[in-house]
């Protein structure tokens, strides 16, 4: 069981108690507790934090109109988005970013995801390879900056950091934002830190970021501490937040190490590092809906699959519609990332790669028919078309005939929502031109 579906469980005994008194806000607070426990978030800032909550829900008075559900559901929101640290904008300017962390914590990926997230906002980006001890390094940073569209600077089988550094900054003197990828170790040893520290004198960064796993919990603290002590830290990125029952713990042992969290990674595409924001964090863990990044996330899908925003506007639901809608949900991450934004997160696990698979198989199969087909699918019900869209799509007639129903299924539910004016008014309040 993850943080956020063992938080919502023990929200879920609160708001289905008929009666809220003091043995069932003490129930209460031990369902807090177990899941925080299991996040390893560390004891005592797990029993300091369920005593606030004890304490407020038994003994302070309630605010006028407001019911002790409501209220207690507030206090818990509040105390988590404490206890995770504070939000992190990023100056848009030109600056070198160094980016530290040890083997196995994901740097290389996430340096050319923070490359894409500057670049996407109008910033030009070069990397640095300066990892002159992990093989492959350099070819692996070589690639995923081709995948981000970024400069990139190395010298394969140089040893030399200051050398690579220095050739690297005369050579992407013209990029706004300059981000070096350090050497990483299974450990913070001596050698480790003289060669950072003699990085970090070369470079001259402005923000030094260090990567760490959520699936450490509390780890994550001790580390950035270490780190900060050796060569000095300015924030810190948590990756696999996705898919780590111990993010919790990870994130508040960073914030309790005095140290702020500037990003997080959500999945493995290079569009899956977020800001670190604790209220949205914290809301997508309760299952609150978080419509302005679900608004974001759909916005950079569509500008990342090379689509007009006009093409987007649906008058009539058809293939064509259809399989541009799926290129922009190709791009926008995981699904159960986008659940999470609108407020859905304990969708089956099953359920959720099945539909993924789903949609996967039915974009081929819309991609192996013709226009006329595309923009008319009676005419894909016709058995000699059916027979050839499933062979040219390697699939069967059967996932053809699926594809129909399931679409036919779609077309009545786009119907309904076009129709119904309240609906559309509500939903543009959150999205213009809805």
């Amino acid at each position: 069981m993850d943080f956020g579906e063992g938080l919502r469980k023990a929200m879920a005994r609160l708001t289905g108690a008929t009666v809220i008194d003091a043995k069932t806000i003490r129930e209460f607070t031990k369902e807090l507790q177990k899941a925080l426990i299991s996040a390893d978030v560390e004891l005592n800032l797990v029993f300091s934090f369920t005593k606030r909550i004890e304490d407020a829900a038994l003994h302070e008075k309630l605010p006028k109109g407001v019911s002790p559900k409501d209220y207690i559901t507030n206090m818990v929101y509040e105390e988590l988005v404490g206890l995770m640290g504070e939000s992190y904008e990023p100056v848009l300017k030109p600056k070198r970013v160094l980016m530290l962390g040890m083997y196995g914590s994901g740097k290389t990926t996430t340096t050319a995801k923070l490359a894409k997230f500057y670049q996407d906002r109008g910033l030009s980006v070069g990397l640095i390879c300066c990892d002159v001890t992990r093989p492959a390094a350099y070819e692996q940073l070589e690639m995923l900056s081709k995948q981000a569209n970024v400069s990139f600077f190395g010298i394969k089988g140089e040893r030399s950091v200051a050398k690579i550094i220095r050739e690297g900054l005369a050579s992407l003197k013209d990029r706004k934002i300059i981000i070096c990828d350090s050497s990483g170790r299974s450990a913070l040893d001596s050698e480790l830190i003289d060669e950072l520290k003699e990085i970090n004198k070369a470079f001259s960064p402005d923000e030094r970021l260090l990567v760490v796993t959520a699936d450490m919990g509390q780890v994550a603290g001790r580390q950035a501490t270490e780190f900060r002590n050796a060569v000095g830290i300015d924030g810190v990125i948590v990756t696999r937040l996705d898919g780590s029952g111990k993010g919790g713990g990870a994130l508040s042992a960073v914030s309790a190490a005095s140290t702020r969290i500037a990003f997080v990674g959500t999945g493995e595409k290079l569009n899956s590092l977020e800001l670190y924001n604790p209220k949205k964090f914290v809301g997508r863990l309760l299952g609150i809906p978080d419509l302005e990044s679900l608004l974001d996330t759909v916005q950079q899908g569509i500008k990342e699959a090379n689509i007009k925003p006009e093409e987007m506007e649906v008058e009539e639901l058809n293939f064509e519609t259809f399989y541009t809608q799926l290129k922009a949900m190709s791009k926008m991450g995981p699904m159960k990332n986008m659940l999470g934004m609108m407020g859905l997160a304990d969708v089956p696990k099953d359920a959720l790669e099945s539909s993924e698979a789903k949609l996967k198989k039915y974009g081929v199969i819309i991609g192996s028919m013709s226009e006329e087909e595309r923009k008319n699918e009676k005419l894909v019900r016709e058995s000699g078309r059916m027979a050839r869209i499933a062979k040219g799509s390697g699939t069967t007639e059967k996932d053809v005939r699926e594809l129909l129903n399931d679409f036919g299924k779609m077309k009545k539910i786009a119907n309904m929502f076009k129709n119904n004016r309240d609906f559309r008014k509500q939903l543009s309040k959150y999205m213009p031109g809805a």
